[in-house]
């Protein structure tokens, strides 16, 4: 647990907290061929949700995601990116879960803060899960890697919150650094396929994937993958970083 941390299972102080307004991260990895969404799940209950917390009144909103994220989950991340603010009147309606918070006694004090209406912003990251090592904090009885298409009922609009992410990368993507930040340093042009196949959600024409994203140059090829017969093995690939950079300034259409 980092210590540093404003929310105890002990001890509760909202009066540094700018009230009504609150932050939501959406932390996406993959493996396995699948997407995975970084999730919490509460101590003493089955109640899972997205990593949040809320803004101290002398902090900018970029440093609190990036310590709300490193206190509910261990996680400190290069980069943070908002896509959304979540206002509806009654999106903390989405899951009856007070009521039940009021008999549990890691999170009765915090039920009157939590009554009154919150307005969220959505930050997101795109990272490799194979190095990111998630921890519970102190309200946590786990924060883990879960597939996208195995996702639970998460708390109040959280999975709203996580389509309006996908979305945000779907229309995004030829300027977001997604294969560069959910990929290893090394992988199989399948890999790269299945991860955009994954985002778009639908399949992909596994020639012309290859002859476009070869064709754009940011692909070194290197020795093929070991084992089995050397005329099956995938050739490995990695990232010329300065010139996928390039591209990603420029927008390049790498689906268009």
């Amino acid at each position: 647990m980092n210590q540093s941390s404003p929310i105890s299972a002990n001890k509760l102080d909202t009066s540094e907290w700018m009230p009504g307004l609150s932050i939501d991260c959406v932390i996406i990895g993959f493996d396995l061929g699948k997407l995975h969404i970084l999730v919490t799940k509460m101590l003493d209950s089955d109640i899972r949700s997205l990593p949040g917390g809320f803004i101290r009144k002398d902090e900018h909103m970029d440093q609190a995601a990036c310590r709300i994220l490193e206190e509910r989950s261990g996680l400190t991340l290069p980069y943070l990116q908002q896509f959304y603010t979540f206002g509806d009147v009654d999106r903390r309606k989405a899951t009856p879960v007070l009521e039940q918070w009021k008999t549990n006694s890691h999170m009765r004090e915090m039920v009157s803060w939590l009554e009154q209406r919150f307005i969220s912003t959505g930050y997101l990251s795109l990272v490799d899960m194979r190095e990111s090592k998630p921890s519970p904090d102190a309200l946590s009885e786990t924060c883990s890697w879960i597939p996208l298409d195995e996702l639970p009922e998460l708390l109040f609009d959280h999975r709203r919150i996580v389509k309006k992410a996908l979305e945000h990368i779907q229309n995004q993507m030829n300027y977001m650094p997604v294969g560069k930040s959910l990929l290893p340093d090394k992988f199989t042009m399948k890999d790269y396929q299945l991860l955009y196949e994954s985002i778009l959600g639908r399949k992909l024409d596994r020639s012309n994937f290859q002859k476009k994203m070869l064709r754009l140059g940011f692909l070194k090829r290197h020795e093929k993958m070991r084992g089995g017969g050397s005329h099956k093995a995938p050739y490995l690939y990695s990232f010329h970083t300065d010139t996928y950079n390039k591209l990603l300034e420029k927008g390049i259409g790498y689906m268009s």
